[in-house]
């Protein structure tokens, strides 16, 4: 059914881009992510290349977006030459300087990018997430929390810390209900533990989440991962919950099927008695 009315859109859109920058935009989109019709992502870079090279006032305002969709092809090698400097360069065009009417995912996705080892710089990962989070990234707002939680970029500060990932967590970000619950199981709050762990634990359509939230996956699927570990946990130990072995072994399968890697390391802080 959805394939459906893509394919309509894409044939709707297809009639009218010569004329109409959004239809334009939207075929890119479509021709990147293979929506509607086969995956052309160099054909979907040269539309939004269009819109950016166009001096058209119609065109103006999907400039923005167009920055971010190339900055992502840059990054990902996808339809170009893979290229973190042009991503970045691409992505501050997008992201304007933190202007509310710029590429709000730009901004989030800058804060995301300064924080990988490879292009690590803490201070400007903290800047571009304040500035999204000020223009009402979900996403930023829970790694917001965690940065005041830690101390990464900006002095540690408990209070902005808890603010961020509550408010997170309530608006849906799961990788911020999954910090949340370490914060809990860190204070020996077993039983707000459990109640959020558990509830967390059972999620598992991730790309609905995604849609939902406009989160990236790869992070959803981090903060199920946390929330199935210190559920299995408590559920080891009976910390806040009746002790249960055989579902302990259970959540801790997901956890590592939802992100091997966190997983391990959170087994490895279990061994060194941090957790």
């Amino acid at each position: 059914m959805l394939q459906g009315c893509y394919e309509t859109a894409f044939e709707e859109f297809n009639k009218i881009k010569d004329t109409d920058f959004q239809a334009l935009y939207q075929l890119g989109v479509m021709y990147y992510d293979g929506l509607g019709t086969k995956e052309n992502p160099a054909l979907g870079m040269e539309y939004m290349n269009r819109i950016i090279n166009s001096e058209d006032p119609r065109a103006q305002h999907l400039k923005f977006a167009a920055y971010y969709n190339l900055g992502r092809a840059s990054f990902e090698g996808f339809g170009t030459q893979q290229s973190d400097a042009e991503a970045e360069r691409l992505w501050l065009l997008a992201a304007d300087d933190g202007n509310p009417k710029a590429s709000v995912k730009a901004q989030t996705i800058l804060g995301l990018f300064y924080s990988r080892p490879e292009s690590q710089d803490l201070q400007k990962a903290f800047f571009w997430h304040s500035e999204a989070c000020g223009n009402g990234s979900l996403e930023s707002q829970g790694v917001l929390g965690l940065l005041y939680l830690t101390g990464q970029g900006i002095r540690k500060d408990a209070q902005s810390a808890w603010n961020c990932l509550k408010e997170a967590s309530s608006r849906g970000n799961v990788y911020a209900q999954g910090h949340l619950i370490a914060y809990f199981y860190s204070r020996k709050l077993y039983y707000n533990t459990v109640n959020l762990a558990q509830r967390v634990a059972e999620y598992d359509n991730i790309p609905r989440i995604a849609e939902e939230t406009d989160c990236l996956p790869a992070y959803i699927a981090k903060g199920i991962a946390m929330a199935a570990f210190y559920y299995a946990r408590c559920l080891q130990l009976g910390l806040g919950t009746q002790q249960n072995q055989m579902e302990a072994r259970k959540y801790y399968c997901k956890a590592i099927n939802m992100d091997r890697d966190l997983a391990t390391d959170l087994h490895f802080q279990v061994i060194m008695e941090r957790i």
